[in-house]
């Protein structure tokens, strides 16, 4: 069957594509297939650095860990990362060519159809299949000159289509018919199945309009999927999911910074039994707090400018202050220093700022991106850290901002994590480092401790790698048995 290829497109964004091609990929790799993830264009400021040193959407990084493989850029060519509201960073086979507004990247876009087309060739020569995914709607007519994404991805791939809509959001079968008669003949006919996404209720009310709508357009209903309770990472999506978690003693507090990147990192503390996890969007959000985190962000300084407007760092340096923990990942590490500069406006148009004062470091940021997965080793800098000291943390690295350290700074991990004084304060590049526990774990026993309560009474931290496993079982599971996949097998063999 080497190198045959399946799309998932969608009515609109956020139905579910890339949760059903995470789902393909660890069906295919349980029915013994050698499979890859691919998305030609991706936006997203949640990303991940690959093991040679590029860039890529995190939505393919998970769906490659439902395969079973390496997460490689060549399964993502193109990710648009926002800088503002009419401009994106372009990076092109994980690598920046320079930031864009929207009208000069749709001038750009029909440069790299022959690279996408050879990278997607590549990828299919070397795995029995491809799960394709699309983004936004194939029908968005305004943009099908510069297709990169949808109908011109699957020619190029000579891929068959399966159109998903949401029926929780309402209008599914307006959607479905609607984005079908948008489309020409030949795109038309591409589609060989339609699949009704997050449904929850009676099936039977359902059934005459599956029937009603497979009359109507001539493609048949492949499966209606249930409204899944399965947590995995979010997809591509520019806001991400802010809701927090969790109802335990220790309550773990996020700044919603405009241009927060990588929020993932904080969900193994959302899982975590002893830990509440929020979002704070106004400075009371603060309140209660027993742990405050400043998270990574595109734009660092406009993202610390934008707090102190918000009256947001008053609340955060009293929390340190008190000598309760705050820490910092990435932009928010950066946003702890003295002064922040950025001469050659790599990030922002205001080339200096004061930081929170709270590190003794100052950041400036230069052109040169530093893109790789690294791993740090926890250190005696802080003191309630003493019993992990040698432990390895392992992660991956994405900013463009160099460190330089002033005489009062510790280091609690070794290469580049370093705290205050009294070990309250603490800042990493590293992202990922609460994926196998250790440090989540030692988090949170310190947080129990300075709040009074037992060290030990929190309950074991979520190794993450063994979380997404069961996860994307538990999501193969429920799709599988939502689908006709032997309907599925027929679109992959070309027999529909």
């Amino acid at each position: 069957m080497g190198g045959r290829a399946i799309m998932v497109q969608g009515t609109g964004s956020s139905v579910g594509k890339s949760m059903l091609c995470a789902a393909l990929c660890r069906i295919f790799r349980q029915d013994g297939l050698k499979v890859a993830p691919f998305k030609s264009q991706n936006m997203a400021l949640n990303s991940f650095a690959t093991r040679d040193g590029l860039e890529m959407g995190r939505a393919q990084v998970v769906q490659a860990q439902a395969a079973g493989v390496e997460p490689r850029a060549e399964m993502n060519p193109i990710l648009l990362k926002p800088t503002g509201d009419k401009c994106s960073q372009v990076l092109v086979m994980g690598k920046p060519v320079g930031s864009m507004s929207a009208a000069e990247y749709h001038r750009f876009k029909p440069r790299l159809r022959e690279l996408v087309k050879e990278t997607y060739d590549r990828l299919a020569a070397e795995n029995d299949v491809v799960v394709i995914e699309g983004a936004g709607s194939p029908a968005e007519i305004n943009l099908k000159d510069g297709d990169l994404v949808n109908m011109w991805m699957a020619g190029a791939a000579d891929a068959p289509v399966i159109l998903a809509g949401d029926i929780d959001r309402g209008g599914v079968f307006a959607a479905l018919y609607g984005t079908l008669a948008l489309l020409d003949d030949g795109e038309r006919a591409r589609v060989k199945g339609l699949v009704i996404n997050k449904f929850r209720g009676d099936i039977s009310i359902l059934e005459p309009g599956l029937r009603m709508i497979e009359e109507k357009t001539g493609v048949p209903v492949i499966g209606v999927v249930p409204w899944l309770d399965v947590d995995l990472e979010d997809e591509d999506s520019l806001t991400g999911r802010f809701a927090g978690g969790g109802d335990g003693e220790v309550v773990a507090v996020v700044a919603r910074l405009r241009h927060i990147s990588n929020f993932t990192d904080f969900q193994p503390l959302a899982l975590h039994p002893g830990v509440t996890l929020r979002y704070a969007q106004r400075p009371e959000d603060f309140d209660g707090a027993d742990i405050v985190i400043l998270p990574g962000t595109k734009n660092t300084i406009d993202d610390l400018i934008d707090l102190k407007n918000r009256g947001m760092l008053p609340p955060i340096v009293r929390h340190a202050r008190a000598g309760k923990l705050l820490l910092g990942v990435c932009g928010g590490y950066q946003m702890l220093g003295n002064r922040l500069r950025d001469p050659e406006g790599v990030e922002s148009a205001a080339r200096e700022t004061a930081g929170l004062g709270l590190l003794d470091m100052d950041v400036t940021f230069r052109p040169e991106k530093r893109t790789v997965q690294a791993a740090g080793t926890l250190a005696g800098g802080a003191e309630w850290l003493a019993a992990l000291a040698g432990t390895r943390v392992e992660g991956y690295e994405i900013h463009s901002g160099e460190s330089a350290f002033g005489p009062d700074v510790k280091f609690w991990m070794e290469p580049g994590g370093a705290c205050n004084a009294a070990g309250n304060v603490l800042g990493t590049y590293l992202h990922g480092l609460f994926d196998d526990g250790a440090l989540a774990g030692a988090l949170v026993r310190r947080a129990r401790a300075l709040k009074g309560l037992p060290e030990d009474g929190a309950g074991r931290a979520v190794n993450m790698a063994e979380y997404r496993e069961a996860q994307f079982d538990r999501l193969a599971a429920a799709v599988r048995a939502s689908l006709d996949m032997d309907a599925v097998y027929r679109i992959l063999r070309g027999e529909a």
